[in-house]
């Protein structure tokens, strides 16, 4: 009988609660949603973090939709300082999730201007400037013809600008802060990569890939006390990435699984669709396989790889594995499918890896 009084009022006290908290939902999520966005602007990404290098994945998706990858993003820091390689559609926001946040970028690093690479750059510049209060325009690196896509960008968000210097003033959004400005950057012709950015302990390295008909196209090696990481952007396998990362921590290498895309392309055929089946066709001459991937990070002695700009989409984490086929026999060390939001962090002075999600 006790037992079953004190269910009873157990009972009619979390009924109480209940009803307490549905009478006062609004009140609640009210307190809820300030307390986050303290949390959200007051947030330090780096408190408590050791010293060193990372890359995480703002965007690990290619053109093709899908919904849990923004296109090509990768963020890069050293020490206390963020850079982009690329800026796909949805990796402003996925920057900010990950926590660091458009106004903290110092620089962005295009390794070519396929679309896909590009159409958030615009995006990036601008939140930069709005909520930072930046005073010089965000410097980007890429191929030569760099200027004519930084310029296209500026002319494009003009009238923007003006709307936003009258609507929160000069001091809010200095004038001298819009734009993007453009560092054209000559990666030599033998595949070795070439110094193009030395700030704070950082070494940034342009490299020739290969992604023909686009050319130039880029990768770029991060150098920062003692720890390496490689970028390759889109390219076929090619020598200049095993030179690239010799001994580097992780490589970021571009993946697409010929086999899956293949049954896109007889998929399309079946649908009548001539012009998407030969575009499927086509996509594999300038692209690289997991187990290409692989090959080169196991010649270049590389401790970790990651595999980016997923193609084609993976709705299932089971089809995670035909797309990497044979790539972890190939590799001795740990291969990544990348995700957005996946991380690697690098203390400076360690040979440590952490592989972290920041969601």
């Amino acid at each position: 009988m006790r037992i079953i009084k004190a269910l009873a009022w157990l009972a009619l006290v979390a009924g109480v609660i209940a009803a307490g908290a549905w009478l006062f939902r609004e009140r609640i999520a009210i307190a809820l949603f300030e307390r986050g966005m303290d949390a959200a602007l007051t947030a330090d990404p780096f408190k408590d973090r050791p010293d060193g290098l990372s890359a995480g994945l703002c965007g690990s998706g290619s053109p093709m939709p899908s919904p849990d990858r923004a296109g090509p993003c990768t963020v890069v820091t050293a020490g206390r300082h963020v850079f982009v390689v690329d800026v796909g559609e949805g990796g402003v926001r996925n920057l900010s999730r990950i926590g660091y946040g458009a106004g903290r970028v110092e620089a962005v690093f295009l390794t070519h201007f396929h679309s896909d690479h590009i159409d958030s750059l615009g995006a990036l510049m601008l939140q930069r400037w709005a909520t930072s209060a930046a005073a010089t325009p965000l410097p980007v690196y890429g191929p030569p013809e760099v200027e004519a896509v930084t310029a296209g960008f500026n002319q494009a968000y003009a009238l923007d600008r003006g709307y936003r210097i009258a609507h929160h003033g000069p001091k809010i959004v200095p004038p001298g802060g819009f734009g993007l400005e453009p560092h054209p950057a000559e990666a030599a012709r033998n595949g070795k990569p070439r110094m193009i950015y030395a700030a704070n302990g950082l070494q940034v390295f342009a490299f020739a890939v290969d992604h023909r008909p686009v050319a130039p196209a880029y990768g770029y090696v991060f150098a920062y006390k003692g720890r390496r990481v490689v970028i390759t952007g889109d390219t076929a396998a090619t020598t200049s990435v095993e030179r690239a990362a010799k001994g580097a921590d992780v490589l970021v290498h571009e993946a697409l699984s010929t086999r899956m895309v293949a049954m896109q392309h007889d998929a399309a055929i079946r649908a009548g669709r001539a012009n998407v089946a030969q575009i499927f066709n086509d996509i594999k001459s300038y692209h690289a396989t997991p187990e290409q991937a692989a090959d080169t990070a196991e010649r270049a002695g590389v401790k970790m790889l990651m595999l980016a700009h997923i193609v084609p989409p993976l709705p299932y984490s089971i089809l995670e594995v035909p797309f990497v086929g044979d790539a972890r026999t190939r590799f001795k060390g740990r291969v990544i499918v990348g995700h957005d939001g996946d991380e690697i962090l690098l203390p400076a002075g360690s040979d440590r890896i952490e592989a972290v999600k920041r969601w």
